[in-house]
């Protein structure tokens, strides 16, 4: 019997080809999308599951004060698994510097680099493809790599026992070679050298301090442990009892992050770039539940719209004997058909695009075609959307009375008038939404793009004080002085785009001996508010006029606040950095030095004595030449370094990534979704025409024009956009500025923006509408009159 229903099945798809091919199309159209989106936000929960062990580790993270870091000190793994069973493992992780790699006559400065403990192997379980994984940490002057890195070096030599020069000082032996880390792992990086090799000089790992927050420690827990959130609360009780043992002064408190979970949990101080946001993806699997939901109701549309031409067929069906769960199983298994076929084709639709979703996404996503569980998913999807989008025209068209049917009463089969409506309803506020959303989605980007930062960040360059460069400072100032293209300069320790320096240890005149702030320290010089193009708001600049400025500071306005004070009254009141005492000389007005999802933060600025970046303010129309400028200083002054740049507004640019990604990606998927709302919207506007074909030839016969028929069959479908967008205003009132709520500074949401969408909604529904309206009002009467 079922053979039977899909060889009728596939008649009427060839009987009637227009219809199906809008059909299968707009369905595979949904599929499509709903599958990129899903493979998506599979990977993003995908993050760090590969380790054998996941579930049971675990990363320190902690609170100071206003902050949240994760940054922990180096003696506190240590001295927890002394006190803790529960630890069966610990693994210390140390960022580098820019480190200068030589092998050869390959000489490359790499920013990826770890230093790790010798239990990084045992704890996590990225795969070691060259090289003993028991010894490939302990030996103090070896070095793991990756197998990109291996062919970057070494080309196809075996790269186990060759020896790379770090920083013109010392050798590095290759000890193992490691697979190239997924993409889907939260730890990025190209060479891991033993902690070990650092301890020889690092003073928190000579003294096991428990006061510096400078490491990423990982516990490794036994596998009997539970993780609920009791269990995980009383552990986390046990760490802070044992940390404040050891410093009873520091207002810290320490949570422990599931490893699992580390990619998409809320941004924190030192997480590394790449971080995800659980916001986008509940937001993009609702926009596919969305899209599926709309290209089933499209389905629905359609057949239903169809029904008049399949009316006899039932009627002769119900006369010859069928029941009418014969006729429920024919039609849902005409549409699990037709959804197979739509799945077929949206899988080609995936092949064709993910290369370009990849683009958008920034993403490696890929299909393993033999993968059994992901056809098995796929079938799934395609059946249950065949059965939910057919459920409701095998219901209607079943229900058919084969009396009136073979009479030719059609118009009163036009089943549940008020559930067809809805259908439509749902479609356009979901359209609405997302016309809404992809309007405040671009002005908040433009806005973030256009905001003024505090600076001017158009024309500034900056190259790395790397190597010798800051032992020749003052030959460096000398050169970049002497010519006009690089005489705008400043030195500074860190970018504003990148300020991951803090501290406690700032004291002021009537400071709260209890309160613990963390405050962001970013050293400058003289030319900092010049080449910055900032804003005093009181005093002055650091001055070569005053020899005192190298123990002074400047601060910012949030900075004077927070010591309770405003701009003028802060000047010449005495700070003190680390122990450090000076006087503050000025105040700047406050800029961002963090992306705009958080508030300015209090800073302080020292006079730079550390290094750190050159920054030039390059003249319009003549960057190329400044970098020629900059590139030759460069080899006089640092050869052994090769010269690197960068722009501070591409730096910028990048800080929002993620949510420019975004923004793409819900743009498409928005013109998607609306586009199958049109198809769907075309059904009804057909279903409606083909029901009042004898009505329209009669308003025709007694003088009706074009354009009042036109209006006659329009006017029940603005009726109910109009209700869709009485629904879908504050549902999308409340999506954007939950959304927006995650910036510090956005834009704010007008009534015009709700306007202009519905507005839009409606045009796109008049014009799918009218074309369906224009063809049935123009027909003969004669036609629309003649009885068979």
């Amino acid at each position: 019997m079922l053979k039977t229903y899909f060889k009728l099945a596939y008649r009427n798809i060839i009987k009637d080809k227009a219809y199906s091919i809008i059909n299968i199309t707009g369905l595979a159209i949904g599929l499509a999308s709903s599958i990129l989106i899903l493979l998506w936000v599979q990977n993003e929960l995908s993050y760090d599951r590969f380790h054998k062990n996941a579930g049971q580790i675990y990363r320190i993270a902690c609170d100071l004060g206003d902050s949240k870091t994760v940054g922990t000190p180096a003696g506190m793994p240590a001295g927890l698994k002394g006190e803790m069973s529960v630890i069966k493992n610990t693994v210390r992780i140390k960022p580098a510097n820019t480190t200068l790699l030589e092998a050869g006559n390959k000489k490359f400065e790499e920013e990826n680099l770890f230093y790790a403990d010798e239990s990084f192997m045992d704890v996590f379980s990225f795969p070691l493809v060259k090289g003993d994984r028991a010894t490939a940490l302990k030996q103090v002057d070896g070095a793991l790599l990756t197998q990109a890195m291996a062919k970057k070096y070494f080309g196809n030599e075996d790269p186990i026992g060759k020896i790379i020069r770090k920083d013109n000082k010392e050798n590095v032996t290759v000890t193992g070679v490691l697979a190239d880390i997924p993409a889907n792992s939260d730890l990025q990086f190209d060479f891991i050298l033993p902690m070990a090799s650092l301890a020889r000089t690092n003073d928190d790992l000579k003294n096991s301090v428990w006061n510096n927050f400078n490491f990423y420690d990982y516990l490794l827990l036994d596998k009997s442990f539970d993780p609920s959130t009791a269990n995980l609360s009383g552990l986390e009780k046990q760490v802070n009892q044992i940390f404040h043992k050891h410093d009873d002064g520091m207002k810290a408190t320490f949570h422990l992050q599931p490893l699992t979970k580390i990619h998409l949990a809320p941004m924190q101080l030192g997480d590394e770039p790449g971080h995800g946001n659980a916001q986008y993806v509940n937001i993009f699997f609702i926009i596919a539940i969305l899209i599926l939901i709309v290209a089933c109701i499209n389905f629905m549309n359609l057949a239903t719209a169809r029904s008049a031409r399949r009316a006899k067929e039932i009627g002769l069906r119900k006369v010859a004997g069928a029941v009418r769960g014969q006729l429920i199983i024919q039609f849902l298994s005409e549409s699990v058909f037709i959804s197979f076929l739509a799945l077929l084709l949206a899988f080609g639709i995936v092949i064709l695009f993910l290369p370009v979703f990849n683009d958008l996404a920034n993403r490696k996503l890929s299909i393993n075609v033999s993968d059994a569980k992901l056809w098995l998913s796929l079938a799934g999807i395609a059946l249950l959307t065949g059965l939910i989008s057919g459920s409701y025209p095998a219901l209607f068209l079943s229900g058919f009375n084969p009396v009136k049917v073979l009479k030719g009463n059609i118009k009163s089969m036009g089943g549940n008038l008020l559930f067809r409506n809805a259908l439509v309803v749902i479609q356009f506020m979901v359209s609405i939404i997302l016309l809404v959303g992809t309007v405040v989605i671009y002005n908040q980007l433009k806005f973030i793009k256009e905001r003024n930062p505090g600076f001017e960040k158009a024309n500034l360059l900056y190259v790395p004080m790397t190597g010798d460069m800051w032992n020749k400072q003052q030959a460096l100032k000398s050169e970049l002085k002497r010519n006009p293209l690089t005489s705008d300069f400043a030195l500074i320790t860190d970018l504003p785009t990148n300020l991951g320096g803090w501290t406690v240890s700032v004291e002021w005149d009537g400071k709260d001996p209890h309160s613990q702030l963390s405050i962001p320290v970013m050293a400058v010089n003289e030319d900092f508010t010049h080449t910055f193009r900032m804003t005093l708001a009181a005093g002055r600049s650091f001055s070569r006029a005053f020899k005192t400025d190298s123990n002074d500071y400047m601060i910012n306005e949030k900075m004077a606040r927070i010591m309770g004070l405003n701009a003028n009254t802060a000047i010449g009141k005495p700070l003190t950095l680390w122990g450090n005492k000076g006087t503050i000389v000025g105040v700047v007005k406050d800029f961002n030095f963090k992306p705009v999802q958080q508030a300015i933060e209090p800073l302080v600025m020292p006079f730079n004595k550390l290094g750190g970046y050159t920054v030039v303010r390059t003249q319009p129309g003549k960057t190329n030449a400044t970098i020629q400028v900059l590139s030759t200083i460069s080899r006089e002054l640092n050869p052994a370094h090769p010269f690197k740049f960068d722009f501070l507004d591409q730096d910028l640019s990048n800080l929002y990534k993620g949510e420019q990604q975004m923004g793409n990606i819900f743009n498409l998927f928005a013109i998607l979704g609306i586009f199958i709302s049109c198809l769907g919207l075309y059904g009804l506007s057909a279903f409606m025409a083909e029901q009042r074909t004898k009505e329209i030839g009669v308003r025709k016969v007694l003088g009706a024009s074009v354009l009042n028929l036109v209006y006659l069959l329009s006017s029940g479908i603005t009726r109910l956009i109009l209700i869709a967008i009485v629904i879908a205003i504050p549902l999308s009132w409340y999506a954007v500025n939950t959304w927006l709520a995650g910036f510090a500074y956005h834009i704010n949401v007008s009534w015009l923006v709700f306007f202009t969408a519905s507005v839009a909604a409606l045009g796109i529904a008049w014009l799918t509408v009218s074309y369906e309206s224009v063809k049935a009002a123009i027909v003969n009467p004669i036609k629309s009159l003649r009885t068979e």
